[in-house]
């Protein structure tokens, strides 16, 4: 039986809360209350005081939020205004200062907490996100399985793929059999990009059609009990590879296989960033090479740890990251690889399959 971890993940948060001198925390970013609560849905506001945790929500989630928070929450349901009754629990519970999520409140709603009487606000940042950086076993879980889901959808697609057809009906096909696996949701917009598209590192599929001996650069990801997996694997359509093309794969290849056995908690960012950017820089690509490593992995496909050459802070153990070196040469097209790190304090540990043999779509 999965172990409720709320108590634990609520009583850290208070801890918090006294080291940050606040009376009282707002959380309104909705992958944070429901690391603290289980809530999946898509409207609710958490109070966190020293005593107590208090759901707010409307009628549509009365159901939904009885199963889901259960105990490990006051549920309160309003069906006239979530902040009214916000205003109302605050006043009865004496808060003094209570911190917001300056990342996650629009000023709007900041404006209606400010205007509470006899109370102070103070912006606050990454309370939550902080705690939700190291992993339970049972989110480790989750990303594996959410990996190999992903995985077995891009097998299931890949035969079907052909030279001309356009970049939207292989994302079609592929975020189909995502679904069809069980993925809940997409973490994000699948990428397929073709050709000299694939030298955009963020690019939108498009209507293009895909050529014979063209890059095809598929980002896509899955999602299993709320946790995200983020994988990336470029390959090449209807012929076999050129030289450059071979060059090119080979040394993002090399440059990701480096990063994946040398990632270590407790080096920096910068250092495991360094990993796969000194050997890209090595073979005359390092101008090539635009953005960072990788990034933290969980409810959310971008959080908390950065593997950049900005970072300075030590990855910690029992975080889970993305290693997503790429190369881009405008005009022609690019290669980045990408697979799912668990930080485990004895070494790192590859949550996705880690499949980057160069594949060549042999069909018309």
């Amino acid at each position: 039986m999965t172990q409720d971890r709320r108590p634990d993940r609520q009583a850290a948060a208070r801890r918090a809360l006294e080291a940050e001198g606040l009376d009282a925390l707002l959380v309104t970013h909705l992958p944070n209350i429901r690391y603290l609560t289980g809530f999946t849905g898509t409207s609710a506001l958490l109070l966190i005081t020293p005593e107590r945790t208090v759901f707010i929500s409307d009628f549509r989630y009365e159901s939904q939020a009885e199963q889901e928070v259960g105990a490990s929450a006051a549920v309160e349901i309003d069906r006239a205004s979530v902040w009214d009754r916000l205003a109302r629990t605050v006043a009865a519970a004496g808060v003094g200062t209570l911190g917001l999520e300056a990342q996650s409140l629009t000023l709007h709603d900041a404006e209606r907490v400010a205007a509470m009487p006899r109370m102070r606000v103070q912006s606050t940042s990454g309370i939550i996100e902080r705690l939700r950086v190291i992993k339970d076993p049972d989110e480790v879980d989750a990303i594996r399985r959410a990996a190999a889901l992903a995985a077995a959808a891009l097998d299931q697609v890949l035969p079907s793929v052909r030279p001309g057809e356009t970049e939207l009906a292989v994302a079609a096909r592929l975020e189909a059999a995502l679904r069809e696996r069980g993925s809940e949701w997409h973490p994000f917009q699948t990428i397929v990009a073709s050709g000299p598209r694939s030298a955009l590192p963020h690019a939108r599929t498009s209507t293009r059609t895909i050529e014979r001996g063209d890059w095809l650069l598929l980002d896509f990801g899955a999602q299993v009990d709320g946790y995200c997996a983020d994988l990336t694997r470029t390959i090449v359509a209807g012929a076999r590879a050129d030289a450059r093309q071979r060059a090119v794969y080979e040394t993002v290849r090399a440059a990701q296989q480096r990063a994946l056995s040398g990632v270590q908690a407790g080096m920096t960012g910068r250092e495991a960033d360094a990993l796969a950017r000194d050997l890209i820089a090595a073979r005359g690509f390092g101008d090539a090479f635009g953005h960072s490593l990788g990034h933290g992995l969980g409810l959310e496909v971008h959080e908390a740890p950065r593997l950049a050459a900005t970072a300075t802070d030590p990855l910690p153990a029992h975080a889970v990251v993305t290693v997503e070196p790429g190369v881009y040469l405008p005009g022609w097209g690019g290669v980045r690889l990408e697979d799912d790190v668990y930080l485990s304090p004895d070494g790192p540990v590859c949550l996705s399959d880690n499949r980057t043999d160069l594949i060549e779509l042999m069909r018309e």
